[in-house]
């Protein structure tokens, strides 16, 4: 029996995005630290250049310090429509290569192109051409990491940001991941990374050193995760559009926060992402509900359901600004948020999350 192909993962990931396109479309802008969001004394970053970034300024950070860290940051009032417009052009360019196409937040997507529909011979080639097309067709640049799986292919588009790309072969795969730190690794977030440090585990050759029934003591469930992406290894496959059930988006801090106004500003994001699926699919549901995971792991959730469906983006931010508003002030600090619409009217949710909706 023939064994299946290897197959051609890329991973895009576009280049500060939010903030990009206010450069592309302000020529003034360009070159400089620039924020979307508000200036208020309440406001947040929702996304910064990479100018802004090289002072510490980065998206959930409190208006005030960012200020603070970079005193001529530039604020710019987001202007979701914009966003989504370019968000509709790139997916188109996507879906010239392959059908295959998963979704992974606003600004990166996974694409098997394993059979392109280009014929294309390497999936080298074939994310240069994607990535020349995005910049051609909407000035703005993609990064892409590319490999033969999606674990390392999401690690490999952070090695040439911005505007590169990085490939990961089989014969390359095990022995680099042992050369990261564990905190890049996706599934380690920080407070994983702090706990593998005191059990003595920095980097993935360290992680590959520790049994499997070590992992599990120590890491529960996540322990099977950890022995696989130690080793380079992840057997998922990309999951293109399909029939759902609920829509739902959620965020990992860089810091677990405990600032009312920095996790209610987090909540209110994750609440226009999802609103962006069900406007564009026209699916909408009578329940939303909150996620939130403490510091210690410990995760809740808080539900509210209507009688008829919720048809606004102002309405879903309404409901999850006071489902949040239940466990505010945190008694801990809080590392991820999350919002989910579910209990679709019928007929509703056939349509993917867009790529880059907000």
């Amino acid at each position: 029996m023939n064994a299946p192909p290897v197959r051609k993962i890329i991973h895009i990931d576009m280049d500060a995005f939010y903030a990009s396109v206010e450069q592309r479309d302000a020529p003034e802008l360009r070159g400089r630290p620039v924020a979307v969001g508000y200036a208020a004394a309440r406001g947040v970053v929702a996304a910064a250049s990479y100018e802004a970034r090289r002072f510490g300024v980065r998206s959930a950070l409190p208006s005030v310090t960012a200020l603070r860290r970079c005193p001529e940051l530039v604020f710019v009032r987001p202007r979701f429509e914009v966003y989504k417009a370019v968000s509709r052009q790139i997916h188109a360019i996507f879906a010239d290569y392959t059908e295959l196409i998963q979704p992974l937040s606003l600004d990166e997507a996974y694409l098997d192109v394993t059979a392109n529909r280009r014929e294309i011979e390497t999936a080298w080639a074939t994310a240069k051409e994607i990535r020349a097309r995005i910049l051609e067709e909407t000035g703005l640049t993609a990064s892409a990491g590319i490999s033969y799986n999606k674990f390392l292919a999401k690690l490999a588009s952070d090695q040439r940001k911005p505007n590169g790309q990085f490939a990961v072969t089989p014969e390359m795969g095990a022995a680099w991941v042992e050369t990261l730190p564990v905190a890049r690794f996706h599934g380690v977030g920080p407070v994983t990374a702090a706990k593998m440090k005191r059990l003595g585990i920095e980097t993935g050759a360290d992680l590959r050193g520790k049994s499997l029934d070590f992992l599990r003591a120590h890491f529960g469930s996540a322990a099977e995760w950890y022995h696989a992406i130690a080793r380079g290894q992840d057997d998922r496959p990309v999951n293109p559009s399909r029939e759902r059930k609920s829509s739902g988006s959620e965020t990992t801090f860089d810091r677990d926060l405990t600032e009312p106004a920095e996790i209610e500003a987090g909540v209110l994001r994750m609440a226009d992402e999802v609103w962006e699926w069900c406007d564009r699919a026209q699916a909408f549901g009578r329940t939303v509900t909150v996620k939130v995971k403490f510091a210690d792991f410990r995760q809740i959730t808080r539900s509210k359901s209507f009688a008829t469906v919720v048809r606004s983006q102002e309405a879903l931010r309404t409901a999850s600004r006071e489902l949040i508003g239940l466990v505010l002030p945190p008694e801990k600090g809080i590392r991820l948020v999350g919002v989910t619409v579910s209990n679709f009217a019928e007929g509703g949710g056939s349509e993917a999350l867009p790529l880059f909706g907000t």
